[in-house]
């Protein structure tokens, strides 16, 4: 394990989800040394299956990443359990090549080259008694996640913003009894209207909470006036927030979701940042990405960190050679 080590890695990968093992995979097949950092709380860990993953269809999301771990392993690539505490530039090479000392919360360091955060996002749903319980089974928030598992349910959508009625006319989709509560958000005229022409029923009358069955299933939605309307599903569009516990030390840009809905690291092409020798992958940075372009994602910034220390070794491997030539 090089969780207390003066050696300095190729790579640390802070995430050890989809995207964070597809650009260690990819690393340790380029034959750099790489150790991903997993803190063990991936997003999907109450889902039941991971959907829309070609050949993949279904895995319990902790089968896939275990998986995953073992052909990270198979290539000589390290995974440990972990929480990052500080990520912080350290003084570079002879050479200017960038350095960065990663720290974790048993106290071991870690010394890299480059950094590949893939930490994923938290969802943050409304406060609403009773909501919390069912999330990830009776409460979903992905059309294309849970939907085939849902159809043909009544289902009721929660309104909390302008991405609601995105969100209502792709769950229409998949079942004919649907029912819009707006909450405390705002429906023109016009949406209505739209919801009427798809037999979408609105309900304005304010959301007091979500009431369970004695199996534990979602009974329904209460209202302020004592009503219950009957639901087996609720979807409702979280929040979405980047982890970014113990990176502060990195000064990486940030980007606001629209409407208050979340927060993601800012990236370029292949999820490079501005700052040097650091990549972002996965939800960290597209927070709409599903597992499969979250991986692809990783993979990705993972080639072009290779790329780049392919370079590094190049410009130090000359500069080598030319002194050793002055010498002689």
């Amino acid at each position: 394990m090089h969780a207390a080590t003066e050696a300095t890695i190729d790579a640390v990968v802070i995430g050890g989800g989809a995207a964070g093992l597809n650009g260690a995979l990819m690393l340790a097949r380029s034959r750099r040394s790489v150790v991903v950092i997993d803190g063990g709380t991936p997003r999907n860990a109450p889902a039941d299956g991971v959907r829309g993953l070609l050949g993949q269809e279904g895995v319990p999301p902790a089968e896939l990443l275990r998986r995953g771990r073992e052909e990270v392993r198979g290539y000589g690539g390290e995974v440990i359990e972990g929480e990052v505490i500080s990520a912080v530039p350290a003084a570079p090479s002879a050479e200017g090549d960038p350095r960065f000392t990663v720290t974790l919360a048993d106290g071991g360091t870690l010394r890299a080259r480059r950094l590949l955060v893939a930490t994923g996002l938290r969802d943050v749903l409304p406060e609403v008694p009773g909501l919390a319980r069912h999330w990830g089974h009776g409460v979903v928030h992905c059309p294309y996640c849970h939907g085939w598992e849902v159809r043909d349910e009544p289902i009721g959508i929660l309104a909390v913003g302008p991405a609601s009625v995105h969100h209502a006319l792709l769950f229409r989709q998949l079942t004919d009894d649907l029912v819009y509560f707006t909450r405390d958000t705002v429906l023109d005229e016009e949406t209505r209207a739209r919801f009427a022409a798809r037999a979408i029923r609105v309900v304005d009358t304010p959301v007091a909470a979500v009431e369970s069955t004695g199996d534990g299933r979602i009974e329904g939605v209460r209202l302020t006036d004592g009503q219950l309307v009957a639901r087996r599903v609720i979807a409702v569009a979280t929040g979405m927030w980047a982890r970014t516990e113990g990176l502060a030390g990195l000064e990486l840009p940030m980007e606001d979701l629209p409407g208050g809905m979340g927060r993601h690291f800012a990236t370029g092409m292949a999820g490079v940042t501005p700052v040097r020798g650091v990549w972002v992958a996965g939800n960290a940075a597209d927070p709409s990405a599903q597992v499969g372009a979250s991986a692809a994602a990783g993979a990705l910034s993972g080639a072009h960190i290779n790329a780049d220390l392919a370079t590094a070794d190049t410009d130090a491997a000359l500069a080598a050679a030319v002194s050793a030539t002055a010498v002689g």
